[in-house]
């Protein structure tokens, strides 16, 4: 907590949270094990009444306080989130959001925290169905039921860690939500748990384990930035370090590291420290969101810490306190947890009711009140509510993977071919990254009105050319390309739709990378027309969020179109085939002077870089002639 709330480092915490978890829960199971009965239901029901209690007070409180503090902006996103918490399901639900860039514009949540909780409770639910399987495999030799958990233990351990491993190399942040990668920490606790009392250490060694294990802890957070590189190698760090504390135990030393930690205040900071886990994360993030601020300074810090332990004090005593004190059967265990469950769904349901209730209907889009793109140069429509309403603002995305979607060969991605109720006049292939993905909601009323067919090919940060633009170290980029481009082989589509140029921003920085011509090139050798679309600006802030603080009035969050676009394109001197066609988006999000952050009422970007799925579609018949000519009409 400590990292979270002054430096905004993971300071390993949670993987000695792992840890011992593991640790405890494989104690508690072999005991169990070895007396002849394991009894999961009476098990999962005690895990409710230890849980439950608080989570649901804290998942409560936080809604509460969201629907008074939070901007409407980050509505949708929160409520999402509040339910995969409630349903010890938000490590998928971050997982999935790390890599689909529909939720690209998805901030920091008041309750990511709950991530690590959903995967201890995937664990206390699935752990004992596995050692009850290995009891029940090993029946016959019950009295080696120690090396039967042994084995499994190191095998799990050996497969989670590699996994782990690899997956952090190629896509860290989904890594760090994965439940595999975090397997091997609750199987080293484990095995520790089998082998703490087997191994003769020394009074002396135990206690050089202990201080070594609690000085590399703290020093954990200050020197690895787990944010970018954990689980993974760096993983290993605070999980041996909790081994060798746990090692350490509690010697008859005077200076063992056991002295410091019993001490009373010591220890009841640890009696409440799951609720002060849970109350911290959401505090903090809407204390920065009240003062508009990326961090709290030390007084802020101070102020968030006393407010969290205030609130973790008392929920530790009357609502902890109380539940543990009614003494619950193992059916009213699983009663109040279904209570419990649904009082948070209430809440978030009735909380996703107030949002619906301030989105603004789109019907009107491209009509008088909402000409959008229209608009441009000529008369602005009466000031109307902005569309898409900001409440729903980030959701304002063509999801191309609810289309027919089947799988590359080779590459970790997927061919998504837009549903037609009739065989297709023309097949257009979308190619590229997000940046080309938000085109397709301007392609498709063309698409419709002429019966084509849009089949998209995307993979995040990997725009379509010869080279990994984003990352040069990007391995599996190079690779999605080279297969795509084999695709377009096969396919032989009608037309290919990619980008035309790459980061338009304040001081001339457009440019079309040598890659993209290359990759024109092929598509002229196999005969393909490309329809290359200009790229349209990054700001440095996130637009809804501008216009949130700053009104509309005389638009305060668009910029000069001169300090973003030069007056020549970045192609117009490189030797480009005669099958390009270039569709020049600059003249369809700026007009002369300006381009603004809203247009004929219709917001113009959902974040810092990305157009409005509204706004695209109102490109549409502006540049319906040019795409007729670009792909054969």
């Amino acid at each position: 907590m400590f990292h979270h709330v002054t430096t905004g480092q993971v300071s390993g915490g949670v993987d000695v949270f792992f840890l011992i978890s593991g640790f405890l829960l494989t104690g508690q199971l072999a005991r169990a094990a070895a007396r002849g009965r394991i009894d999961l239901v009476e098990r999962w029901s005690r895990m409710a009444r230890r849980l439950l209690p608080a989570a649901t007070v804290v998942l409560l409180g936080t809604v509460a306080a969201c629907a008074v503090f939070l901007p409407d902006t980050r509505w949708q996103q929160t409520v999402r989130e509040v339910v995969a918490s409630a349903l010890f399901l938000e490590n998928w639900q971050l997982a999935a959001d790390a890599v689909n860039y529909a939720a690209r514009s998805n901030t920091t949540s008041v309750v990511q925290h709950f991530w690590s909780l959903s995967i201890q409770v995937q664990f206390f639910i699935v752990w004992p169905l596995a050692v009850a399987l290995v009891v029940l495999v090993g029946r016959r030799a019950a009295h080696r039921l120690h090396t039967h958990l042994t084995a499994t233990l190191l095998g799990l351990f050996a497969a989670s860690l590699s996994f782990s491993i690899a997956l952090t190399a190629t896509d860290q942040p989904l890594a760090y939500f994965h439940s595999l990668t975090r397997l091997w920490e609750f199987a080293l606790g484990g095995l520790l748990a089998l082998w703490i009392d087997r191994v003769p250490w020394t009074r002396n060694e135990r206690v050089s384990f202990g201080w070594v294990g609690v000085l590399g802890l703290m020093a954990c957070g200050f020197v690895l930035d787990g944010g970018s590189t954990f689980p993974g190698y760096a993983a290993l760090w605070p999980a041996l370090c909790g081994a060798l504390v746990l090692t350490g135990g509690v010697t008859q030393s005077p200076y063992g590291v056991h002295r410091v930690l019993l001490l009373r205040p010591v220890q009841y900071v640890g009696k409440v420290s799951y609720p002060l886990y849970l109350w911290h994360w959401p505090i903090l993030i809407l204390v920065m969101v009240v003062h508009d601020q990326d961090g709290v300074g030390p007084l802020g810090a101070i102020a968030v810490v006393a407010l969290s332990f205030v609130l973790a004090v008392l929920t530790s005593r009357f609502v902890e306190g109380r539940v543990q004190g009614l003494r619950l059967g193992v059916g009213a265990a699983y009663r109040y947890a279904a209570a419990a469950l649904a009082g948070v769904l209430l809440a978030a349901a009735l909380w996703q009711f107030a949002a619906i209730q301030r989105t603004v209907p789109i019907e009107g889009l491209g009509g008088p009140r909402y000409p959008g793109a229209a608009a441009l140069g000529g008369t602005a429509p009466e000031q109307a509510p902005l569309l898409p309403a900001p409440v729903s603002v980030y959701d304002d995305w063509v999801l191309v993977d609810e289309w027919d979607c089947t799988p590359l060969p080779e590459v970790d991605s997927q061919l998504c071919a837009q549903p037609v109720a009739e065989p297709p006049q023309r097949r257009v292939l979308v190619i590229g990254d997000s940046h080309l993905e938000q085109y397709i909601a301007a392609l498709m009323p063309i698409a419709r009105q002429h019966n084509w067919q849009i089949i998209a090919a995307l993979r995040g940060a990997c725009p379509f050319s010869t080279s990994a633009e984003v990352d040069p170290n990007d391995a599996g980029c190079l690779a999605w390309n080279a297969t795509v481009a084999e695709q377009v082989a096969q396919l032989q589509p009608d037309a290919v739709v990619t980008t035309a140029s790459r980061e338009v921003r304040a001081g001339l920085t457009e440019y079309t990378p040598a890659g993209f011509v290359e990759q024109w090139w092929r598509m002229h050798d196999l005969g393909v027309p490309v329809l290359a679309v200009r790229d349209n600006p990054r700001f440095d802030y996130d637009v809804p969020d501008c216009i949130r603080k700053h009104g509309r009035e005389d638009d305060p969050c668009g910029v000069e179109r001169s300090d973003f676009y030069a007056e020549e394109p970045p192609w117009a001197q490189l030797d480009v085939p005669p099958n390009v066609t270039f569709l020049d988006l600059a003249d369809y999000v700026c007009d002369d002077t300006r381009c603004p952050a809203e247009v004929g009422n219709v917001l113009v970007y959902l974040d810092d870089n990305h157009l409005t799925a509204s706004y695209a579609t109102t490109i549409a018949p502006l540049i319906e002639d040019q795409v007729l000519d670009a792909v054969g009409g």
